[in-house]
């Protein structure tokens, strides 16, 4: 009796150790919204306090596509920022995706130096207030929300692309807060594909 119990303790202390080891982000992934992360190239980063005047958190989805059809402006938008010292992020939200796959499609949409993290459990999302793909959310060095929103208003509505667009609502808010402006507006409705997971209430930029 005594060695089956030794036998029932042993088994009992494996499969601990085994759940244990099962309980880490993977590349890529995030356990929660506080960090740190670590993105698809296993560099490890923190997107809510950036080293530099702002973090840009671009919220995505490779099925979406409204988020791919912005793949170029959003490449446009992060060189200039890079130059005045915003980084950006994309913040991948496809229900299942791992990180070749990621990396796959940000070869195939030309997303060049740009880091890119799996919000697998919707955690960065949440933590962001971000409901849709593509979705722009711009953090200072303070780790406040400065802007969250759509990226121009191209769209008027889903399936209502305007001609000509003529408000550049992410450009001007990393321009702002480059300059150490208020962003007005904080907050514009973003028009794409809504983001799975997402439960909470949303906030609204400090």
């Amino acid at each position: 009796m005594i060695a089956g119990s030794r036998r029932i303790v042993l088994v009992v202390l494996l499969l601990s150790s085994t759940a244990a080891i099962g309980v880490g982000p993977s590349a890529g992934q995030v356990r929660d919204g506080d960090g740190p992360f670590r993105d698809v190239d296993g560099m490890t980063r923190d997107l809510f306090a950036p080293a530099g005047k702002a973090n840009v958190l671009v919220f995505v989805s490779r099925d979406c596509p409204i988020s791919n059809g912005y793949a170029p402006e959003i490449q446009r938008i992060c060189a200039a920022g890079r130059a005045n010292g915003v980084t950006c992020t994309l913040v991948y939200e496809d229900v299942s995706i791992d990180a070749a796959a990621v990396r796959s499609h940000r070869d195939q949409y030309r997303y060049r130096d740009m880091p890119a993290v799996i919000d697998a459990n919707g955690a960065i999302a949440r933590r962001a207030s971000a409901t849709v793909t593509p979705q722009a959310v711009v953090v200072d060095r303070a780790g406040v929300v400065k802007y969250r929103g759509r990226i121009d208003n191209q769209y008027a509505a889903l399936g209502k692309p305007r001609r000509v667009v003529t408000v550049h609502d992410l450009s001007d808010a990393i321009t702002a807060v480059i300059a150490g402006r208020p962003v007005v507006p904080a907050e514009t409705e973003a028009v794409g594909c809504f983001i799975p997971r997402i439960t909470s209430s949303r906030r609204t930029p400090q």
